[in-house]
């Protein structure tokens, strides 16, 4: 079975409603239909939180859903999300070396406008690089 339907049966077992159990997890009861329609999945929190709440074991909810198993390795796969991050950077920091070398390599009479657009580009890639770095903590 889902986890979906594992988590509405839970729910209609304790007698609680959506907007009660929304309540308790500081969640809106649009996110629990997501979750009971499987939009979206919990991330591990709040699976621990709805195991407490409707007295279910984590294993009853979770085995068996490999979705929400794969869903679960890849939020809380640290390394992975590190790697990823490292390699952002790296991007980045290979995005300026190249674009710098192209200033210097490339004779261009409008220099001026080229250089503008290598700034441009390199805060947008440094917006992206810091997006990632904010959304990981």
């Amino acid at each position: 079975m889902e986890i979906g339907k594992k988590l509405k049966n839970a729910r209609m077992s304790s007698g609680l409603t959506q907007e009660c159990v929304a309540e308790e997890l500081e969640v809106s009861r649009q996110t629990i239909s997501n979750w009971e329609n499987e939009k979206s999945y919990p991330d591990i929190v709040s699976v621990i939180k709805l195991s407490d709440l409707y007295s279910v074991s984590l294993d009853e909810l979770l085995k068996g859903d490999i979705k929400m198993m794969e869903h679960l390795e890849e939020s809380t796969n640290v390394v992975k999300s590190n790697r990823k991050l490292i390699g952002a950077i790296l991007a980045n920091i290979a995005l300026a070396v190249l674009l710098v070398m192209m200033n210097v390599l490339i004779p261009n009479p409008e220099s001026s406008y080229f250089l503008a657009g290598v700034f441009c580009l390199m805060i947008v890639s440094a917006s992206v690089l810091l997006y990632q770095i904010i959304k990981k903590f």
